[in-house]
């Protein structure tokens, strides 16, 4: 049974963080500072982002994403601090949106939150496998028998030492 928290979420989106700062995006993410982090959001926002993404965006900054206001959103910069400052490992936000922001600088799947959290609780019905549970009870029955014949040995040496 997986457990998948705000933490988790957290902890999935720094790991995919590490695995994209070396890849296409290496220029902004590698050493990231918020006025990098404005740009690659914006470069982000510029290709056909989803709803949700949207949602995160205006959330976020308070203003909606729109081509004509660069220079509104340049001004933002600050609200991307918390997000460089989770990059590396400086801070551990409160902000759900900034988190969400973060994972979609990354391109982590599972975002925003509640998209991880759902699929969670998806996780926590699905049944066990029947071929893990027979794997744990053979383990159990093969220890009951080591220490069985331990047990005898010990018996039977106890009879002549």
């Amino acid at each position: 049974m997986k457990n998948n928290t705000l933490q988790q979420y957290k902890n999935a989106i720094r790991k995919k963080y590490e695995t994209e700062k070396e890849g296409k995006y290496f220029d902004y993410l590698y050493k990231p500072s918020r006025g990098k982090l404005r740009d690659l959001c914006w470069l982000i926002f510029e290709n056909n982002p989803t709803k949700e993404d949207l949602n995160v965006f205006s959330n976020l900054l308070g203003l909606d994403f729109d081509h004509s206001k660069k220079n509104k959103f340049k001004e933002k910069k600050d609200k991307f601090r918390p997000i460089e400052t989770f990059f590396k490992g400086e801070t551990d936000p409160s902000n759900i949106d900034a988190i969400n922001m973060a994972a979609i600088l990354v391109d982590f799947e599972l975002r925003p939150f509640k998209k991880f959290y759902e699929n969670s609780k998806t996780e926590w019905t699905k049944p066990v496998k029947r071929l893990e549970k027979s794997k744990v009870v053979s383990e159990k029955k093969k220890s009951e028998k080591k220490s069985k014949k331990r047990s005898f040995f010990l018996d039977f040496k106890s009879l002549f030492f």
